[in-house]
This record gives structure tokens, C-alpha cells and sequence, in this order.
């Protein structure tokens, strides 16, 4: 299952591509394959055919490479055994890349990003699927096991320094994904594309002088979209309280402030402009957890970083060089 859908898939992949003008025999080239337990999609603007395609192809490729490396669910990742065993030999440069990447958006947002909240993930969803809600105890067990000091990150090797620890890369292997398929396809010297990992990332333009439009969605109405954007050289990345969550006021999801040990109570929803997909994905989770002032706060003396937020009553602010549309 997707993890998130942050962006309105009718806005986000190919809207508005009837009636464009693309330059010197340029036409759309899209495909599609399975990744993350949801479709993948990559769409470029190229005049030849055969090298658009190749191109897709190797692009949807290297983000599904991420997905079996880095999925917590399936036996052949090293994040799975890690998961199982405690620690892992010989770890992927791409997966220490990323753990490393994670262990960065911790210290730079105090925490507020973490990578090993896994076991209070396991916590709630087990609870919900009784019917109910953990009680504090439980809680506290499980939050003593959060904490990303606690993963240690060697060039031969990776391991939790307390028994019982777990990770998810979920809030940066998409990302990840992306920026992967996005290097692929440069190979090829594809200029114009749109990559849809579940994170966006938008190059060049899907027309003559016609950027790519994404749409963000409603946090409570799937079919509404709460504003557009014109992005155009940059990646994009949503968080949301309602893309998985524990009980139907959501106010209990599967974001979590490791601090809480429970999901933030401000936001419903985090949209993040930034200059790499990976960035972008950790960035809307933290953002989650750390509420608008901080979030804010913390953009503002990063390079190239937006946001836009979407709060439980519905009230939405942004960033000032956050392209919305509406």
C-alpha cells in the first residue's frame, strides 16, 4: 500500500497534457511499473522514441532496486534483516547513504525525525487491530526503544545497540527512489520529465513554456485539492494524518513524535518543495512532528526548502517562495 498519496494523481502525473506544444517533433513518453506496493511512474518529453523508452525503463528500474532493498517487508531487504537479526554485514553503499542521510534530518531537527520509531508503528497497529489503543505502559516500553543514537552506522556494518529495536526507511526510501530514477534517466539526456515514486520530482517543462501543475489534496476530502502549484526544477514530497490511520478522528496515524510517543496534534498535512527528492520525503515527515513555528523556522535557513501546511481545522499557510497556484 502507498504509503502516502499526497499528490492528486489526476493533477499530479499528466494533467493538462492535452493541447500542449512541445518543441521541434518533442512527444510524451510515459511508463509504469510496480514498486512500494503501489504504481510507479516516470513521463518525459524527448523526440525520440526509443531512447525516451529506454530511459523509463531504467529509471523505473533503479526506484524499484530501492523498494526490494529497502522494504521492511520483504525477506531479501537488508532493512528486513536488519530488522530481524539485529544487525547486518556488508550493508548496500545506497542503503548507508540513506541511514546516514536519516541519522543527518535527526540531529539537524532534534529529533523530531527518526528512523528507528518502528516499534511504536508495531504498537498502535497491533492495538488498532483490536479495536483500541495502547495504554501508557506499553507505550513507554516501546518508546525507550526510539532512539536514532542508538543505530550504529559503519562502512562494513549496520546494527541496533538495544535489543528490540526496529527501523522503516519510509519517510526517505521513496524519496530515494526517485532521485535514483531521476539519475538514470539523465544518462539518457532527458531534460523534461515528471518522476512519480510517490514523491514527485519535476524537470524542465511538460510543454513549450508550460510547466508541470501538481495538485495536493484535500487532507480530509480525496477527491478535493486544496491548491495547485507550477513546480518546475525541484522535488516534492506531502505527509499526511490520513494516509494510515489508527482512529477515525485521526488523530492517532503512523507519524509519530518519538518525544510523545504518540502522532503530533497540530497538522493534518506537510507539503515540501526541496532540491532532492530524499530531502523533501524526510522533511515532510519531520515537519509533521515539529508543527508550523518550527517547521517554518528551520525551511527558512535551509537552501531552496518550501512548505505548505495544512492544519486539523483546515487552515493552510506556506512558506513565501512556495509556488501555490490557489
Amino acid at each position: 500500500m502507498r504509503r502516502r498519496t499526497f499528490i492528486a494523481s489526476a493533477v499530479g502525473s499528466i494533467a493538462g497534457v492535452a493541447g500542449c506544444v512541445w518543441p521541434h517533433g518533442a512527444k510524451l513518453h510515459t511508463g509504469a511499473a510496480l514498486a512500494f506496493g503501489t504504481t510507479i511512474s516516470i513521463s518525459v518529453v524527448h523526440t525520440d522514441a526509443e531512447l525516451a523508452a529506454r530511459a523509463i525503463s531504467d529509471g523505473l528500474r533503479a526506484a524499484q532496486e530501492i523498494d526490494s532493498l529497502m522494504n521492511i517487508y520483504r525477506p531479501e531487504s537488508q532493512v528486513y534483516q536488519l530488522n530481524r537479526d539485529g544487525h547486518i554485514n556488508h550493508p548496500d553503499q545506497r542503503l548507508l547513504q540513506v541511514l546516514r542521510q536519516g541519522a543527518q534530518l535527526s540531529q539537524l531537527t532534534e529529533g523530531a525525525f527518526d528512523v528507528t520509531v518502528q516499534p511504536l508503528w508495531l504498537l498502535y497497529s497491533q492495538a488498532a487491530g483490536q479495536g483500541g489503543l495502547p495504554d501508557t505502559a506499553a507505550i513507554g516500553r516501546a518508546r525507550a526503544l526510539v532512539d536514532w543514537r542508538n543505530l550504529e552506522i559503519q562502512p562494513g556494518s549496520v546494527r541496533f545497540r538495544r535489543s528490540g529495536m526496529a527501523l522503516t526507511l519510509n519517510g526517505l526510501a521513496q524519496g530515494y527512489a526517485a532521485d535514483q530514477a531521476l539519475a538514470a534517466i539523465q544518462k539518457y539526456g532527458i531534460r523534461d520529465a515528471l518522476l512519480d515514486t510517490g514523491e514527485f520530482i519535476v524537470r524542465g517543462q511538460r510543454g513549450q513554456q508550460r510547466p508541470w501543475m501538481l495538485g495536493v489534496r484535500d487532507p480530509r476530502d480525496e477527491g478535493r485539492l486544496a491548491t495547485t502549484l507550477r513546480a518546475q526544477g525541484c522535488s516534492v514530497a506531502t505527509s499526511g494524518d490520513y494516509e494510515c490511520r489508527f482512529t477515525p478522528d485521526f488523530r492517532h496515524h503512523h507519524i509519530f513524535d518519538p518525544a510523545l510517543g504518540d502522532s503530533p496534534p497540530e497538522l493534518a498535512s506537510v507539503t515540501v518543495l526541496a532540491p532532492n527528492a530524499m530531502l523533501a520525503d524526510g522533511l515532510s515527515t519531520a515537519f509533521m512532528v515539529m508543527g508550523w513555528e518550527r517547521a517554518q523556522a528551520l525551511a527558512a535557513r535551509m537552501p531552496a526548502v518550501d512548505l505548505l501546511v495544512i492544519d486539523k481545522q483546515g487552515h493552510s499557510r506556506c512558506s513565501a517562495g512556495f509556488p501555490a497556484e490557489v
